[in-house]
């Protein structure tokens, strides 16, 4: 008997020594997928380097051709996305299949009520909806995404339906819109939603083609020319090969940008949102590309100014 008790002793205990030893790795349990903690690369392909130390308290980078994501930091937050909205905004306006040489003109309707941010389109100012579009979305003009929804048909309120309504039809189920320029914090979405929201865009080739310009030039009254630049600075990085941007602020959603880029021959999308610092979402962007192509990535010295629960 005591010889029996102490063979399952032995026994239970070369059991507990195998479970400490796999403590900590991923394993699969009734076909489910293993688990991955977040702030992690989620494919396995890239474990071979260190995660990158990214600046923005939400992250997601979304691998087009396995069609999974690498690498996720909070990407189920729901959060302001301030300017990215408008991304959004060019789809639906896109879709409705309206003249694009059909002029608008700026109206005292179009000025930033809400934060009273400024812009050099000024009442008046008539441009094509073609110009508007690609304004709204390189130089993420204000004024001239809110003339896109005023002359929509059935106006703002119809747009901004239609929106949402897109948002569905795209499986962004953690995402609502409240107004077409994000100027207004309560349009919210999350960094999964948002990869969606890029893969959708970039099948727009004017989306593609406005949101990585480098700049436009558009005419006041033939008088006088204003210049246009893109609020993304790698669109002007010949180390980057770039088929989408859109860049976004308000105080509340923080620096965002979301791209598609291609990196090592592979399609990726980047989702970088509430990063602290003026600078610190293209050196995410940058930290990101390094990190995919095996680099070295530099430390970084602040943490995001907002925390997040995991």
């Amino acid at each position: 008997m005591l010889k029996k008790i102490i063979m399952l002793a032995l026994f239970a205990h070369v059991l507990l020594a195998h479970a400490e030893d796999n403590e900590g790795v991923s394993q699969v349990v009734d076909g489910a997928p293993p688990v991955v903690r977040d702030d992690q690369p989620v494919n396995p392909m890239y474990n071979r380097t260190t995660s990158p130390r990214l600046q923005s308290a939400i992250a997601m980078v979304y691998d087009e051709q396995d069609q999974r994501p690498i690498y996720s930091k909070n990407a189920d937050n729901i959060v302001p996305i301030a300017s990215i909205t408008k991304l959004m905004t060019a789809m639906v306006v896109l879709d409705a299949k309206l003249p694009m040489d059909e002029p608008i003109s700026i109206s005292a309707e179009d000025r930033d009520h809400l934060k009273g941010t400024r812009s050099r389109m000024r009442n008046g100012l008539t441009l094509t909806r073609d110009d508007l579009i690609k304004l709204a979305l390189m130089a993420s003009e204000n004024r001239a995404a809110a003339a896109l929804a005023r002359t929509y048909p059935g106006g703002t309120p119809v747009m901004l339906a239609m929106m949402n309504a897109k948002a569905r039809e795209l499986g962004m189920t953690s995402t609502q819109f409240f107004d077409p320029t994000g100027l207004n914090s309560n349009n919210v979405s999350t960094a999964q939603d948002l990869v969606k929201m890029v893969m959708a865009a970039q099948t727009y080739p004017d989306i593609q083609r406005y949101t990585t310009s480098t700049s436009h030039i558009v005419q006041e009254d033939g008088r006088r020319s204003l210049r246009f630049s893109n609020t993304n600075p790698l669109v002007r990085n010949s180390n980057w090969e770039i088929g989408l941007s859109k860049t976004g602020y308000i105080s509340e959603a923080g620096r965002c940008l979301v791209m598609q880029a291609k990196i090592t021959n592979r399609p990726m999308v980047i989702v970088l949102l509430d990063s602290w610092g003026k600078r610190t979402r293209v050196g995410d962007a940058v930290r990101v590309k390094n990190w995919l192509e095996n680099k070295d990535v530099s430390p970084i010295r602040h943490a995001s100014h907002r925390r997040y629960r995991q």
